[in-house]
């Protein structure tokens, strides 16, 4: 299935454009006409009143498209609710297209957004319009990246918790497989010096690991062996010093571990409730979170992605090919949505534990002698063409029609025969 293209018309409405240069406090607006003489020039604040005050600029002007250089937030919801067209132009785009006015290339709002107006009128056929995605699709992205970043900050937390505990109380460390575990975050309320780990026996260990409910698979005498046989922590005195110190690191992650389970309950209810969440469930391995990101940062606007290629170009699991003259380099592609790259290479490293097929893809490059990171990005590439025909369609992933993997299935059929 293919999708219509959204294009911009060949001129714009009025004969005018609009560029935005956007910023946290105030934002730089330039109108400029068909021939690239500017017409109007003003600086608005970001406040409602501002926000009220450029929309009347543009009605005045008679402009129906905007340049800015960021898809979301504020302006551009108050530029797409007074049906105003917007075009995005990334900041890259915006610091190489300096050059094309003078050689100095220098940082200034007000230019920046007259290069945003006039890039909006002369490279109309390489320029698409913004069509958002949905309130449901939107809400997800942000569970979805709050998340994400919650997830490192526990990571962090457990990090400097861990390094902490080297120094007064080694014997935690080790004790359980991680130490942001919720059996390890209990033994630390419980036991957070190396005095009140003394008190410890098997027999007791093992009471107290069965009143909280330890389901683990290692036995009570081999983790009271493993207390043992750690380095003695501080006692006395200086562990009392040192305990405000584990007692506040151990309730920043737990309240860190409790609001990332949280976001997952209500990313799971999100999910459940999307339109295409058969579509990304359905992929091997892809679980709720997974799954859920997929959703979130590939989104729902069919247009924004005419073909596979351009979403593997975007996901950044397409290399950069350069060529002058004779010589040609393929290289890593640098300029892309980094949180679309990071969900799909998630996913695609993880499905080849669940497909043969992109086992198989993969082997086949670790054996070429690319790194595991440049395979995983081979694995994307592929998977994207499988997700987005999948995704146009609007059906869940099917193995029994996955040709490439029903070809692979048959082949070893065939070789074990």
């Amino acid at each position: 299935m293919k999708s219509a293209r959204n294009t911009l018309p060949e001129a714009p409405a009025g004969n005018v454009t609009c560029g935005i240069d956007w910023a946290r406090d105030d934002h730089a607006v330039s109108v400029i006409d068909a021939r690239g003489r500017e017409i109007s020039r003003c600086t608005i604040s970001h406040s409602a009143a501002g926000l009220r005050e450029l929309v009347a600029v543009l009605a005045r002007a008679g402009a129906g498209e905007a340049a800015i250089e960021r898809p979301d937030g504020p302006v551009v919801d108050a530029l797409l609710s007074a049906g105003i067209t917007v075009v995005v132009i990334s900041p890259n785009q915006v610091k190489n297209l300096r050059g094309r006015y003078g050689p100095a290339g220098n940082k200034d709002d007000r230019f920046d957004a007259f290069v945003l107006a006039d890039t909006l009128r002369t490279d109309r056929a390489r320029l698409r319009p913004l069509t958002p995605d949905s309130p449901a699709t939107t809400a997800l992205r942000r569970t979805c990246r709050a998340r994400k970043d919650l997830v490192s900050h526990r990571a962090a937390v457990a990090n400097q918790l861990r390094a902490h505990l080297r120094n007064v109380f080694p014997g935690a460390v080790g004790l359980f497989a991680d130490i942001d575990s919720p059996v390890s975050l209990a033994f630390l309320a419980r036991y957070d010096t190396q005095d009140r780990a003394d008190w410890l026996t098997p027999r007791r260990l093992t009471a107290w690991l069965a009143s909280i409910g330890y389901s683990g698979h290692t036995s009570p005498a081999v983790l009271h062996a493993r207390l043992a046989a750690a380095p003695r922590g501080l006692t006395g005195p200086d562990a009392d010093t040192q305990a405000p110190i584990t007692r506040a690191l151990h309730t920043v992650l737990t309240t860190l571990a409790g609001q990332v389970k949280a976001l997952s309950a209500e990313i799971s209810t999100q999910l459940a409730a999307h339109a295409d969440s058969h579509v990304f469930t359905s992929l091997p391995r892809s679980g709720t979170v997974r799954a859920a990101r997929l959703l979130a940062e590939i989104g729902d606007c069919r247009a924004r992605f005419p073909t596979p290629e351009s979403l593997a170009c975007l996901a950044g699991a397409a290399p950069s090919t350069r060529q002058s003259g004779k010589i040609r380099a393929v290289t890593f592609r640098w300029s892309c949505d980094k949180q679309l790259r990071d969900a799909v290479t998630d996913f695609a490293g993880d499905s080849r534990r669940a497909s043969p097929w992109a086992a198989d893809l993969y082997d086949k490059a670790r054996a070429r002698g690319h790194d595991h990171p440049h395979a995983v990005r081979i694995l994307a590439r592929a998977w994207l063409f499988v997700i987005w025909h999948c995704w146009q369609d609007g059906v869940a992933y099917d193995p029994a029609l996955h040709r490439a993997l029903q070809r692979l299935l048959n082949q070893d059929q065939q070789e074990t025969a």
